[in-house]
């Protein structure tokens, strides 16, 4: 997939500018076709910063809107798991009685939080150094003429987004069951 195919956010950012620029250009001339160009400017630029925004989980995986997939940090997957195994001997140890299962359950429980957090610094910071890497890399291979190498690098830019994306995803689902 090349860069022209993936819905950027600094695309988004552009169009929004254009729709600002085309509005304010509307309401100086009062012109009905130039309000519409400014409202379709800003109608496209939201929905490209919606799916630029957009990712998708399946177990240990995201997949984001430009279609690649990464793996989560093993520490994510664990510590989920970690969670789910604590909050299952915590129930258990409610239905009975046990003091001991309950707070052998806190415990697993929070480990696995902690791990889980760790994993997800993990994978921000892993996903930030393969953006950067992926744009500065691309660059230097388009200025160069190296198409293999531009696409190599704008799929490791690609992966370093997805996995961000991953986290947040994991970080809007937490805090929505906190809400809760």
């Amino acid at each position: 997939m090349s860069s022209n195919d993936n819905t950027s956010t600094l695309k988004s950012y552009v169009d929004s500018a254009t729709g600002a620029v085309q509005s304010g250009i509307a309401s100086i001339t009062g012109s009905a076709g130039d309000r519409a160009n400014a409202e379709r400017s800003k109608a496209k630029a939201d929905a490209e910063k919606d799916l630029s925004h957009s990712a998708a989980k399946a177990g240990p995986f995201t997949i984001s809107s430009s279609g690649t997939p990464a793996k989560d940090s093993s520490d994510r997957t664990e510590g989920q798991w970690d969670q789910t195994v604590g909050s299952v001997k915590e129930a258990v140890g409610n239905l009975t009685g046990s003091e001991d299962l309950k707070q052998q359950g806190r415990e697993q429980n929070m480990q696995g939080q902690g791990q889980e957090a760790k994993g997800q610094l993990n994978d921000l910071g892993q996903g930030l150094s393969d953006r950067v890497g992926g744009t500065i890399g691309s660059a230097y291979a388009g200025l160069t003429g190296n198409q293999a190498a531009q696409q190599a690098y704008q799929d490791q830019h690609d992966q370093g987004k997805t996995r961000q994306r991953g986290v947040e995803v994991d970080l809007q689902k937490q805090a929505g069951a906190e809400r809760k």
